[in-house]
C-alpha cells in the first residue's frame, strides 16, 4: 500500500521510520519531509496547511492511507477534506482537533464530563483577566486559547508575571488570534508525565507513558522550550496510574465527545500532572507528541499501520498490541541560541557514526546544501537509544551524542535524572 505522511519534522522522522518497517508498505511520501525522511520515503514540497493540494496528490498518486504529524493540518480541517474525497487520513477531524486547538473548548469538555484537571477561567477581557489573578495570587498559570507553536503557556511563578502574561498575549498580540481568549488556571504541584492514546472513538489503547524535558538547560533551568528529551516508559505512571488515567481521562473524553457529536480518531495526547490528589490533566494534544513519539514508537512491537487502519475503520477492539518490555531514551541537539534567536545553515557531521554506536537519530530541523546536511531548525536532532532499562538507555545515547557536531550544539545531559531519583 501507498502511505502519504503530513509534516517535516522529528515526530514524522519516528514516524516514517516506524510505518516503513511494516510489510504492507511498498512507498511512502512526505510532505514536505526532511532529509533524514527521505531515507524511508518520498518527499513532496507541499504546504501542510494546503487542503486541496495535499487531497489532489493523494487521489494523484492512489495513496491508501494518509497519516497527518502536525496539529495545524488538523485544526485546519484536513481529514474533513479526506473524508469528502473518499480518502482515509489518520488522525482527528477538525472539530475533534479543538481538543488542542481551543483550550477554552478543552476545559468545557473535562469540566462537563468530570475529567480531573486545574481550577480555571476564561477571559477575553486583559482588564477582568489581570483582576482575577491578583484576586488569586501567584502562582498561577496563563494560556493563550489557540495554537501558539507550544510556546503560549506561562507558568508564571510572581503576580507581576502572570500580568506580564496577559499583556503579552491579548494587548501585545504575541501569538495573533490565538491570545484573544486566555485560560487562566490554578499552578498544579507535581510530576509532569504523557500518556499518548490510540483511538477509533469507541476504544482506546493507552501507549507506553513517556516524560518530556521542557527546560533549555540541566536540573530544568532556564526558559520553556518545544522539549529537550524524553524517555519512556516513566516510572512515575505506575500501571495502576496508567489504569486510572485510562478510565479518568482518556475513555471519558472520548465518550464525552461522542455524546457531542464528534467522533474522535486518531492519536489522543494527555500531558498530565501527576499530583498528590492523583493525576490531573494539563492539557490534550490532537496528535502524537514530539519529541515523545521518538521513544513511544521504538518501543512498538506490533504494525502501527494496522493500527492506525483499525482507528480509521472503528474496529481497534478487534487489534492487539504489543509493546517491547525495554526502555527509550531521546536526547534533543539543538541549535545555538535556541529556543531564542538561532543560526541556521550550519554543517551537521558525525550522524552516521552515531548510529553506528546503536541509537537512531531522527532529524527535527535539518535541510540540505551542497550535498551536506545543515540545521535548519530551533531543535534540529533527536538522538534516541534503546535498551533494557532507563538506565542502560542513557548510557548508551550519550555514547552516541558526541559523535554528532556542529557549530554552537547544545543539548541536556540529564534527560531521565527523575527516573532515577524516583528508583
Amino acid at each position: 500500500m501507498k502511505i502519504l505522511l503530513i509534516g517535516g519534522g522529528g515526530r514524522e522522522h519516528a514516524l516514517a521510520w516506524k510505518l516503513a518497517q511494516s510489510p504492507r508498505v511498498e512507498k511512502i511520501y512526505c510532505a514536505p519531509g526532511n532529509p533524514g525522511i527521505a531515507a524511508v520515503a518520498e518527499c513532496v514540497n507541499i504546504d501542510v496547511s494546503d487542503n486541496a493540494a495535499l487531497g489532489q496528490f493523494a487521489l494523484d498518486h492512489a495513496v491508501d492511507l494518509t497519516v497527518v504529524g502536525p496539529e495545524l493540518p488538523l485544526t485546519n480541517g484536513l481529514v474533513d477534506h479526506f473524508a469528502t474525497l473518499q480518502l482515509k487520513a489518520f488522525g482527528p477531524s477538525r472539530q475533534a482537533a479543538q481538543l488542542e486547538g481551543s483550550k477554552a473548548f478543552a476545559k468545557e469538555i473535562m469540566h462537563k464530563y468530570n475529567i480531573p484537571t486545574a481550577a480555571s477561567a476564561a477571559f477575553t477581557d486583559a482588564d477582568k483577566a489581570i483582576a482575577y489573578i491578583k484576586e488569586q495570587g501567584a502562582p498561577i498559570v496563563v494560556k493563550a486559547d489557540g495554537l501558539a507553536a507550544g510556546k503560549g503557556v506561562v507558568v508564571a511563578m510572581t503576580v507581576e508575571e502572570a500580568v506580564a502574561a496577559v499583556e503579552m498575549m491579548m494587548r501585545d498580540k504575541a501569538f495573533g488570534s490565538a491570545g484573544n481568549l486566555i485560560v487562566i488556571e490554578e499552578y498544579l504541584e507535581g510530576e509532569e508525565a504523557s500518556l499518548l492514546a490510540f483511538t477509533d472513538g469507541f476504544t482506546v489503547a493507552p501507549m507506553v507513558a513517556a516524560q518530556d524535558h521542557k527546560r533549555i538547560f540541566d536540573n530544568d533551568q532556564g526558559p520553556n522550550t518545544g522539549g529537550m528529551g524524553t524517555y519512556a516508559p516513566a516510572p512515575v505512571v505506575t500501571q495502576a496510574v496508567r489504569e486510572q488515567v485510562t478510565r479518568e481521562v482518556l475513555q471519558p473524553v472520548v465518550d464525552g465527545l461522542r455524546q457531542e457529536g464528534i467522533i474522535y480518531k486518531g492519536c489522543l495526547y494527555a500531558g498530565l500532572m501527576i499530583t498528590a490528589q492523583g493525576p490531573k490533566v494539563i492539557e490534550f494534544n490532537a496528535r502524537f507528541g514530539d519529541p515523545e513519539t521518538q521513544v513511544v514508537l521504538p518501543l512498538l512491537d506490533s504494525d502501527l499501520v494496522d493500527i492506525m487502519e483499525a482507528c480509521v475503520g472503528e474496529r481497534l477492539a478487534d487489534v492487539t498490541i504489543n509493546w517491547r518490555q525495554e526502555a527509550a531514551v531521546c536526547v534533543v541537539l539543538a541549535a545555538a541560541g535556541y529556543p531564542g534567536d538561532y543560526t541556521k545553515g550550519n554543517e551537521i557531521t558525525g550522524i552516521d557514526q552515531a548510529e553506528q554506536q546503536g541509537a537512531m537519530v531522527f532529524h527535527a530541523g535539518t535541510g540540505s546544501k551542497d550535498n551536506h546536511i545543515v540545521t535548519a531548525g530551533g531543535r534540529v536532532l533527536g538522538v534516541t537509544a534503546v535498551a533494557g532499562d532507563i538506565r542502560a538507555a542513557v548510557e548508551k545515547v550519550y555514547q552516541a551524542v558526541p559523535e554528532i557536531k556542529f557549530a554552537g550544539m547544545q543539548y541536556r545531559k540529564d534527560i531521565a535524572h527523575r527516573a532515577f531519583n524516583r528508583k
